[in-house]
């Protein structure tokens, strides 16, 4: 698997790159790592969304806990963002996901929070990763009383779901969503309880669609990296918004009621234009990543916002919001943070605040993303292994047609080339004002990495 964590925690095809053995040993470590440091057996929460190898890999994680002096919370399925909110209010040690996020359901991931709701900081995870791929074998052996015991906490979607609720009462004023018409798109993912419980109870028309999941059926062909679906709908049934989540929760993508696409840069144009407006965007400035369209920065220089841009990962986003004291962030895909909620990106939490400058404007989705100019921009994946990805740029016929199409594009647009941190992709992405031109010189790198990488 090459390095273990990657951008968003371990990842890979389940019971392959990760079996159950790697989860058992990343619980076990997990464990004895936060009782040396806390001089205690730590209390770990663990949720998971619904593919059918999370509780296959939520039972050996688990073990791996108990088995050095770890006690376990299981949380079951629930969404992401509940997780980091609920290992602060229920004064965890850690909390750990078990999800493959956006990706289909032969893979899955081991995501790992820390008491204070935050991603695990890279020191941290190299120390995991030394124990899990070296010493973990060294570790004490534990007997007895010593051994940590598991407690199934039933009510755990309930709190996330009393939180949302009071988080929108609070930015909204009290006002509710009565004659707001939302269709949602589960990607029969995590949040099919969570998000129409929460609409619903601010007093919004829900309409659901892919809620039903039996462990196969997460993200295929639906939720935010399928947008079809959700646009079909909103556009036969005249509803007002079209809300996608992918299928763990932590992002969410939109449609509006003409049918339009809304990605995260244009949420991040209206969140951030709003909240600069009501006083509430601290230090008038929004942390993206170098994935963020150009629109993006041309929306902020002519409103005065200061734009920021980080590595592609929100784990970078985060570290420069507090660094900086920046209370939104996020990423194109979706995965935005509103730090003064919570701890990481929460689809959820996404949705509500759009719903409320909807709400409070008394205008369309469509009316309030009026400000961002969308810069044609194309993006393509070069499939190639995990162990090969990170050298797309150390052969030279790769390394000399990369630096060529930068050259072209120096003075009218950007080419950016990275290797994924979270699937066996090496991602091309061009921006510019010919689209089609940019999708056949992009298709080109594509296909020249797979050739020699593939």
């Amino acid at each position: 698997m090459g390095r273990l964590f990657g951008t968003d925690g371990v990842r890979g095809i389940a019971n392959s790159e990760l079996s159950t053995h790697m989860a058992y040993r990343i619980g076990r470590v997990l464990a004895h790592v936060l009782t040396r440091e806390q001089g205690k057996s730590p209390k770990i929460l663990v949720g998971m969304d619904t593919r059918r190898s999370g509780p296959m890999l939520g039972a050996a994680l688990c073990s791996g806990i108990c088995s050095a002096g770890g006690n376990v919370i299981n949380l079951g399925i629930i969404p992401t963002p509940a997780v980091a909110y609920l290992v602060r209010e229920l004064k965890g040690s850690a909390g750990v996901v078990i999800s493959a996020s956006h990706n289909t359901m032969e893979y899955n991931g081991i995501k790992i929070f820390n008491s204070e709701g935050f991603k695990l900081p890279d020191e941290q995870e190299d120390e995991i990763e030394a124990f899990v791929l070296g010493r973990g074998d060294d570790l004490p052996i534990l007997t007895g009383k010593d051994i940590g015991s598991i407690i199934e906490d039933y009510n755990a979607i309930e709190h996330y779901v009393n939180y949302m609720v009071a988080v929108y009462n609070s930015i909204s004023g009290m006002v509710d969503l009565k004659g707001i018409k939302i269709a949602i798109d589960c990607a029969e993912g995590a949040t099919y309880e969570a998000a129409p419980a929460i609409l619903r109870r601010l007093g919004a028309d829900v309409h659901v669609i892919h809620n039903k999941p039996n462990g196969i059926n997460i993200n295929e062909s639906c939720g935010s990296t399928h947008m079809g679906s959700i646009r079909k709908y909103v556009l036969d049934n005249k509803m007002d918004i079209g809300i996608a989540f992918d299928g763990d929760g932590d992002r969410c993508l939109m449609i509006d009621e003409r049918g339009h696409d809304i990605d995260g840069d244009q949420i991040m144009s209206i969140c951030s234009h709003y909240m600069k407006e009501s006083g509430r965007l601290n230090k008038n400035t929004l942390v993206v990543t170098v994935m963020s369209n150009m629109g993006l920065a041309r929306m902020a220089r002519e409103n005065n916002i200061n734009l920021q841009r980080t590595a592609v990962g929100d784990k970078f986003v985060m570290e420069r919001m507090l660094e900086i004291g920046a209370l939104l962030g996020g990423e194109q895909s979706g995965h935005i943070i509103f730090l003064n909620h919570n701890t990481t990106g929460d689809g959820i939490l996404t949705a509500l605040n759009v719903l409320n400058i909807m709400k409070q404007k008394d205008e369309s989705l469509s009316d309030i993303n009026v400000r961002m100019k969308v810069m044609p921009q194309v993006l393509v994946g070069a499939v190639v292994s995990n162990s090969k990805k990170y050298d797309y740029d150390k052969l030279p016929q790769i390394a000399a047609a990369i630096k060529e199409l930068e050259a072209s594009y120096e003075d009218k647009g950007r080419v950016l080339i990275r290797a994924s941190g979270t699937e066996p992709l090496v991602r091309i992405m061009i921006e510019g004002e010919d689209k089609a031109k940019m999708q056949i010189e992009a298709q080109m790198i594509k296909e020249l990495i797979e050739k020699h990488l593939g």
